[in-house]
This record gives C-alpha cells, sequence and structure tokens, in this order.
C-alpha cells in the first residue's frame, strides 16, 4: 500500500501542475489510473476520460485500479488500431498516395489482391450522378476499375428509381490503387467502394457543398453500447439496397457489422445473396462492397470462395462472442502484403 501510494502521489504532482479549471486545482481520480493518461494531459491539455472531481486517495486508488481492468481493452483496442493504421503510412503508401492521376491504358487492368495491388486505366466516378452523391472528395479515392464505376451508376439509378434516396459513396481507391497512407488494407485494386448508410432527406434534393461532402460524418446504425440497431438510423431501405447491391452478379462480397447481418437473416433467411453479406469488424456506419475479379484480368487474385450456407449460424454467433469483441494484438495487426512487380511498373508510368 505504501508504494500504491507513493506512485499515486507522484502521478498526482504531475497533475496537480497541467490540469486547472476556474482557477481551482482540481484532480482527475484517472489521472492515477495509468502514466499515459497524465501523459495525454500533458500533452493536450484534456482529460481523455472527461471525467474529474475530489475524492479521498485511498478511494481514487481503488476506484482507479477498477476503471483500469474495465477500461483496459478498449485502450489496447484503440492502441493497436492506431498502429494498424499507422502501420500503412510507410513510404511506399506514401509512394501511392502521390501519383494523383491514373494510367493512360485504355483497357483497364487489376493486378494482384485486394489487399496488395494496383490498377492499370483506372477511371474517375463523377461526384454527382443520378442516386448518388461523393463524398470525402479531398481524399482523390474517387477511381477505381469500370466495373466498379457502372456498378455504383446502376446501383444508384436503381435507388433512384426505387425512392430509397440518394447514397452517399464513400472511398473508393486512389489514381493507381495501391496501399492508402490511413483508413483501408484493401481498396487496392479499383475493386472496393464504401456506401454510407446514412439516408439523407437534404441529399435528396440538394447536391451537397464542399464542406458538407467534407465534414459530414455517417451515423452509426447501433445503439449505443448495444448490438441492436438504431431505428433512427436504420430501416427496411437500408435491407433493401443491401438486397439490390448483393444480388448483382458482378458483386462478391459486402462487408457489414454483425448486427446488421443478423437483422436480414430475420428477414431474408432464404434468399441465395444473403450468403454475400459477411460480417466484419466496425462496419457499423458504411458498407463495403467488394467486386469479382473482372473477366480477361489475368493478374487480378480472386479471394477465397465464400462459405457454403447462408451464413446465419454458428459462424455469424462468433461475432458477439467475448472473442470477437474483444480481438488479440495478433488478430488487429497484419504485416504489409508485396505488391506484384507489375505494380512497381504502373507505378513508374
Amino acid at each position: 500500500m505504501f508504494l500504491k501510494l507513493s506512485l499515486f502521489r507522484r502521478r498526482r504532482k504531475a497533475a496537480k501542475g497541467i490540469w486547472q479549471n476556474n482557477n481551482k486545482n482540481r484532480y482527475l481520480f484517472e489521472t492515477a489510473m495509468h502514466p499515459a493518461v497524465v501523459h495525454t494531459i500533458k500533452k493536450t491539455g484534456r482529460s481523455p476520460l472527461n471525467v474529474g472531481f475530489f475524492m479521498p486517495t485511498t478511494s481514487l486508488i481503488f476506484y482507479s485500479e477498477m476503471l483500469l481492468k474495465k477500461i483496459l481493452p478498449y485502450l489496447v483496442l484503440i492502441f493497436f488500431n492506431a498502429i494498424s493504421l499507422s502501420s500503412s503510412a510507410d513510404p511506399i503508401a506514401q509512394r501511392w498516395a502521390k501519383v494523383t492521376k491514373p494510367t493512360q491504358s485504355n483497357i483497364a487492368q487489376s493486378i494482384g489482391t485486394y489487399t496488395a495491388g494496383c490498377i492499370d486505366g483506372a477511371v474517375t466516378v463523377p461526384a454527382n450522378g443520378v442516386g448518388y452523391q461523393a463524398m470525402r472528395p479531398s481524399r482523390n479515392r474517387a477511381y477505381g476499375h469500370p466495373d466498379l464505376k457502372s456498378f455504383i451508376i446502376k446501383l444508384g439509378q436503381t435507388s433512384a428509381n426505387q425512392h430509397w434516396g440518394t447514397l452517399l459513396i464513400g472511398d473508393l481507391g486512389q489514381a493507381r490503387g495501391g496501399p492508402t497512407i490511413s483508413g483501408h488494407r484493401s481498396h487496392q485494386t479499383g475493386l472496393d467502394v464504401d456506401i454510407w448508410y446514412l439516408l439523407s432527406n437534404h441529399a435528396n434534393t440538394h447536391p451537397l457543398s464542399i464542406d458538407e461532402r467534407e465534414n459530414w460524418s455517417p451515423p452509426s446504425v447501433l445503439l449505443k453500447n448495444t448490438n441492436f440497431l438504431d431505428p433512427r438510423h436504420w430501416s427496411d431501405i437500408n435491407e433493401k439496397i443491401l438486397a439490390a447491391a448483393a444480388s448483382m452478379p458482378e458483386v462478391d462480397r459486402i462487408f457489414v457489422n454483425a448486427s446488421v447481418k443478423k437483422e436480414l437473416c430475420w428477414h431474408y433467411y432464404n434468399e441465395d445473396w444473403l450468403r454475400k453479406i459477411r460480417p466484419w469488424w466496425h462496419h457499423d456506419d458504411h458498407f463495403h462492397v467488394r467486386l469479382k475479379c473482372p473477366v480477361a484480368n489475368l493478374n487480378c487474385q480472386s479471394q477465397e470462395p465464400l462459405p457454403k450456407g447462408n451464413g446465419c449460424d454458428s459462424e455469424l454467433n462468433w461475432w458477439f462472442s467475448y472473442e470477437a469483441k474483444h480481438p488479440t494484438p495478433n488478430t488487429l495487426i497484419t504485416k504489409p502484403a508485396t505488391l506484384p512487380k507489375l505494380c512497381e511498373e504502373i507505378l513508374k508510368q
């Protein structure tokens, strides 16, 4: 106990000099929780937990340790997610991000795998189309294979014809594909696109401004801290859009949150397209469409075939298990894959 008190006093002393509110020193009980929290306050001047009040020293230590046990898994998850994202910001990814124009090939070719590849002859998807609008133009990730452009146009047209609303299109890929400096491990061969679940009434009647496209954020379709869908952000129209997308023959699979998959299992259990809907971590504010390798793209490597069945069995149940909710660092971190030699030639053109 003496060692704990001594350690706490040192951390309290560090916090005392950096945290003031209305000219009154206030101790945040979480500052004694972990040195990383004190470091955050020093660096940003803000509490990462936004909780602060006076507590006796012994109670402070007890509750600090109790809180640490509760949030440590989440801190680990955030930490390793940050590492995973930053790992892509390597010199190779930087090189691909600096290339802002596609190659001039007349025949588009997707090369390599979805997580280690590139594209020759990419086309850009217009910012506005029938039934859709593109978001985040500053990222310059509106490029893809002509098959992907055709898919977006068809899905947008279907949404408009059925009066479902305006689709908000997120990232496709970079001008020549390849690894990105942030946000994705895939999206490298021009065959992936993110589409928001959000269906905005404003977007149905107005072209969005640049500011709106850059600063809007898609809301989660999950009720906070639950596995249940939020009726404010989810409806049968979202289900119909996913059904229409998955029914298109060029679509290989669509990644969604496990709770979305579960909801679709309730309503569309016997539909053939349901097996294309694949649960994956996050994906609670957008769905991720992946197309099959295009015909005659001989250097495009397909993903492993989909498992048999509709995916509404024990495979889906696993996503709600403790193991799935608390992935290990080894699950979250993957080594950057080696790009095909052809991609180096594409980059140099």
